[in-house]
């Protein structure tokens, strides 16, 4: 930036009116959108880096302040960027997120129980189907059920387990975190 702001004087033979202090800036703020967009990743459910991306956007402009001398410009938006992100930070901590795990249920073919009471039983365990795949297996042997399931609280995945468990009909089940 100190370029920009002393080209004249560094480079005499550039004629006045030529060059445009900003594009520097322009060039930074540019190169560094496109590192923050690097770090915005989706996953299956769920986007991750965004506050990662506008923090690595809002340091190089604090940056380029800094290096054109605007120093109180500096400190004021240097506290103004903590400040948010302190507080975003006590708000995130406050909701609760949404976890997803992928659920699968056997039954033998002859006694697979109805895809309504499957709905039933899951959601009156504080859990949501996001999807749902079927599945014959082993000959014709099994039926199965593979899902999404998402809830907000961990005990309601203790409460299903549980639930499953003395379910006489159901061969084999499993949950596990999807890592969304």
């Amino acid at each position: 930036m100190l370029v920009t702001i002393y080209q004249k004087d560094w480079f005499p033979t550039f004629g006045a009116g030529q060059g445009d202090p900003t594009r520097m800036a322009q060039g930074i703020m540019t190169g560094i959108g496109f590192l923050g967009a690097g770090v915005i990743l989706k996953e299956r459910l769920s986007v991750r880096g965004l506050t990662t991306a506008a923090s690595i956007w809002i340091t190089a402009a604090i940056g380029i302040l800094a290096g054109i001398g605007f120093y109180t410009a500096v400190v004021t938006v240097t506290i103004l960027t903590l400040g948010t992100l302190s507080v975003y930070r006590l708000i995130e901590k406050r909701i609760r997120m949404l976890n997803y795990f992928h659920h699968s249920m056997r039954f033998l073919r002859e006694s697979t129980m109805p895809e309504a009471e499957v709905r039933d039983l899951i959601t009156r365990h504080g859990c949501a189907i996001v999807n749902m795949g079927y599945a014959i297996t082993n000959e014709g042997k099994y039926f199965d059920y593979d899902m999404i399931i998402s809830t907000r609280s961990q005990t309601s995945m203790d409460r299903l387990s549980q639930a499953l468990t003395v379910q006489a009909s159901i061969i084999e089940f499993r949950i596990s975190p999807t890592g969304d």
